[in-house]
Formats: structure tokens, sequence, C-alpha cells
């Protein structure tokens, strides 16, 4: 016996800020718990002069039936494009029901999410929702996310109603922190706040970290602090988004782990690769030097602060126009560890794997097209410039001496500059 669910999926054209509808997409469920998804796309969107690929790997813009039968049937576009854990998290709070599948995920999830995409039973489009928190509404929002961490009863009013104040989040397709789509005059921003069982203040060492990462020479989503109620709220402005008379221009947004084909479980990350990555953008980028070149310079950065949490979901590629390019530098934290010869990345990134280590990092200079001599004099400034700035930036945006030293270990690691990725063991 076999279940089908299907739905229609809908694309925002470059420079515009109206959905028209894309194509058709279909899972078809078996009993022993195997699914398949089929894509296609519709003739008359075909037909439009600015048709667009929803993705450059799996979905690109031909006359044809695309099937998969990874990940349940869900291409990795589309997946892209559900909520991510703290949305799934909120929607389930607010419908009081836990029994989700992928296809309510996709179908109930929030109109602003991640990239250009959109989802419905209806073959016309509904008109983009235009009504955002505004970033005055920090402390209700705030309030709202540590009810929902503590599974407390409603502040005020209804549990559903509270939850509701949350439910414009959007996706930014890594991290499970409570967070909020919301809206000031210059933009749309994603609110991250802060949790009570913090270890330091994270708003702050996040921010101080975007900052970091610019000093770097790496191009990184703005942020900025605001302070409600006491409590910091990090700000960080959406780059898939541009304001526009009427609304928003929503740029299409896919995940490196789209990029990897790859999945979240344990088998798939043994495939997970800054090599493997830096040959998907070769193919996908519109300017394929100068992205290479970032990405290199983001896994010297990654390494130098432990931001161990560099998972491919914290990667992206974005396209304002028809063009691919890779996506400013988002969700940068540092890992604070005991761990003084060996840390790892959570992707490969050089002949040692995961190794955050010079020797290997510089040995796989040839995939993001660097030669050696010049791979070398960017791990060299960016490990240099992360010894020297990271502690004046981060006391400078805010963080205490005493989060300084919570998180002093992170930056700069004995093993990182060990002669041989040899010594780092196995």
């Amino acid at each position: 016996m076999t279940s089908e669910r299907e739905c229609y999926v809908y694309i925002v054209p470059p420079g515009e800020t109206a959905f028209v509808t894309a194509g058709r997409f279909r899972v078809v469920a078996q009993d022993d718990g195997t699914a398949t998804g089929a894509f296609v796309y519709g003739r008359r969107y075909l037909a439009r002069a600015d048709a667009v690929e929803l993705d450059p790997v799996e979905l690109r813009l031909a006359n044809r039936t695309y099937e998969t039968g990874r990940m349940q049937g869900f291409f990795g576009a589309i997946r892209d494009a559900m909520p991510d854990y703290w949305g799934r998290r909120v929607m389930e709070k607010h419908a009081r029901r836990v029994n989700y599948d992928g296809f309510d995920y996709l179908l109930e999830g929030p109109d602003d999410r991640a990239g250009a995409l959109g989802f419905g039973l209806g073959v016309e489009p509904p008109a983009p929702r235009r009504q955002f928190n505004r970033t005055l509404d920090l402390g209700r929002l705030q309030k709202a996310a540590d009810a929902l961490i503590a599974n407390d009863p409603p502040l005020a009013g209804s549990a559903a109603a509270q939850v509701e104040e949350l439910m414009l989040l959007g996706t930014s397709m890594g991290g499970a922190r409570p967070k909020a789509v919301v809206e000031d005059d210059e933009a749309l921003w994603i609110a991250k706040f802060s949790r009570q069982d913090d270890r330091w203040n994270q708003p702050r060492a996040e921010h101080g970290m975007l900052v970091l990462a610019r000093l770097c020479g790496i191009d990184a989503a703005d942020s900025r602090i605001a302070v409600v109620g006491g409590r910091d709220v990090l700000l960080v402005r959406r780059f898939d988004r541009d304001r526009a008379d009427g609304g928003y221009r929503r740029h299409r947004m896919v995940s490196a782990l789209t990029l990897l084909r790859s999945g979240d479980s344990p088998a798939d990350r043994q495939g997970w690769s800054y090599l493997l990555l830096a040959d998907e953008i070769r193919r996908a980028s519109g300017r394929p030097e100068q992205d290479l070149c970032e990405l290199y310079r983001r896994i010297c950065f990654n390494a130098a602060v432990s931001n161990l949490d560099d998972h491919p979901r914290n990667h992206a590629i974005v396209a304002k126009d028809r063009s691919w390019r890779l996506s400013p530098a988002f969700d940068l934290t540092p890992t604070p560890m005991v761990a003084i010869e060996r840390r790892n990345l959570a992707l490969d990134c050089g002949p040692a794997g995961r190794y955050a280590n010079r020797a290997n990092i510089i040995a796989g200079h040839g995939r993001c097209l660097l030669g050696q001599e010049e791979a070398t004099a960017i791990f060299d400034e960016v490990a240099q410039t992360v010894a020297a700035q990271w502690r004046p930036v981060m006391r400078r945006e805010g963080l205490s001496d005493q989060d300084c030293e919570a998180i002093a270990s992170a930056f700069n690691y004995e093993g990182l500059t060990y002669a041989s990725h040899e010594r780092g063991g196995s």
C-alpha cells in the first residue's frame, strides 16, 4: 500500500516581488518506509523569459520529470525551504501536535522562508504576506521564546496566541537557536534571542565573530545588537531579501548540503567535505575564482576560531539574478575546548580529513584554485588577525571580560600550527 502527497511549487523570479507557479512536486511513500519524490516544471513557467532553475545541481531548468529516492523523496532545494529545528518546534507548539511529516512542515511553514520558494495546494500562488514583527516588538518576542523553551504556560492570553508571535520566523539554513523575522525601516532581520542557560553572552559573541570575520577579509552578514529589557538580541540582516516598492525581492538560496547532494545522517557526514564543496561551487558560481578564494579564507577562519559547527547548512549559495554566488558568511560561533593538539571542523578540509590545522588546510589549496604561496599567505594573515584582534573586537562589541575568558580557548589553539598534520592523530 502506498500514500501520495502533492503540492505546487512557487517561485519569485529575479527582480520581482510576487510568486509565480514554477512546477509540481509529489512524494509517493511505501509501506516499507521508502519514498520517491518527483518534480516537473510547468510548461507556462518554462515559456517565461524570466524562468530560472530552483537549484544548479538537481533541478536544472528543463522539460523533464526529475525523480529522487533520497531523503524520503525531498530534493535538496525543497528541503532547504523547510523550517529548521527551531521553526519545527514553533509549528508543533502552535498546532499542539508532534506527528508532522515532511509535507506538513513544507505546506504549513512560514511564508517568509529562506530563499525564493513557496508551496501550496492551489495552482495559483497566494500573494506574499507582508506583515512582519517590528524591531520594537523584540521584548515581547523574547518572552514568547523563553516560554516556549521552558514549555511554560502562556504569559498572557492563550498559548496559541503567544506562539503565533514567533510564526514569522523564516529559516536560516542552520542553527537551532530561538529566532524570529523582524522588520525596521531598512530591511528584514533575523532576530536571534538569548537563552537563560547560555554559558556566555551568545548574541554579542556571535556579533563579535561576524565583525572579526570582516576584519579577516571575509564577506560576512551585516549584524547589530539590540538591547531589550536588559537582554541582548542579535539582529542579522537577511541577504536573501532586498526591499522594493510594494514588498521584498526574494533571492534563490540553497545550502551546501544541497550542493553536496548530502543529508544529515551519520553516514552522510562521512562525505561532508570543503574540497568537494569547492568543486561544486566552481561549477555553479558565476565568479568561481572569487568565491573559491572566499571559501578558502572562511576555512582558515573557522579553524583559527574553532568554529566547529561549520556544517553544510551553515554555508550557502544565493542568486540575486540568474547567477549563483557564495552567500555572505553566517552562523559563526567559537567552540572553546580543552583539546590542544587536534580539533576537527565539520567538513574535510585537506588530505588529513577534518583536522583544523595549517598544513592540512594549505595542502588543499588547489581545489580552491589557489597556488601554495597565495594559500599560505591567506592562512597566516587570517590566523594573525584572529590572534591580535579577537579579544579587542569582543570587548569593543560589549562582551564582558568574564565571557571573553570563557571563550578564549577557542582562538588559535596549539594544534592549529603544528608543522605536520600527522602530529594531530588520525
